[in-house]
């Protein structure tokens, strides 16, 4: 018997202090290099998306993926990519993620809702969006950690 594998993960992880590095003009292409990235990992990218100071992906990594290994390579080739393109050594990502499984059944709505990026943080921010996902999820979170207008980053 082969190994078969249904994992989907819904990836989100920002600039460091979430700062606005990832302007309009750089952004599809920033998403696109994040969805070759994964497919050199071996794994699919169902999309990717976001706005000046995060990206949301949705992914399903191969069988011999670990997420953490997956998480590094992704972050570390994607800000080596983006500091050649943009001509910044300022940029960075943060040091964590958030990584949250989605069932088959709801892969259309979580790619929905990375496509309308744009439109959903002219309404929410990235903390609040960020605490929503994790409460839906039923994750427990410091939020501490948690950074917008309204909270102070301490880490």
């Amino acid at each position: 018997m082969s190994t078969y594998l249904g994992l989907h993960y819904h990836l989100i992880f920002s600039t460091k202090d979430r700062r606005p590095f990832i302007q309009a003009e750089f952004q599809p292409r920033l998403h696109e290099y994040l969805g070759g990235t994964v497919a050199s990992l071996g794994g699919k990218c169902r999309i990717a998306g976001g706005v000046e100071d995060h990206v949301h992906l949705l992914v399903s990594p191969k069988a011999t993926h670990t997420l953490a290994d997956f998480m590094r390579k992704l972050k570390k080739g994607s800000s080596v990519w983006f500091k050649e393109m943009a001509k910044s050594n300022l940029f960075q990502w943060q040091e964590g993620y958030a990584a949250i499984t989605v069932s088959p059944s709801a892969r259309s709505d979580v790619t929905d809702y990375i496509r309308n990026q744009a439109e959903h943080h002219r309404k929410k921010s990235f903390g609040d969006e960020l605490i929503r996902i994790l409460e839906l999820a039923e994750i427990e979170y410091d939020p501490k950690f948690i950074n917008d207008d309204t909270r102070e980053y301490v880490g």
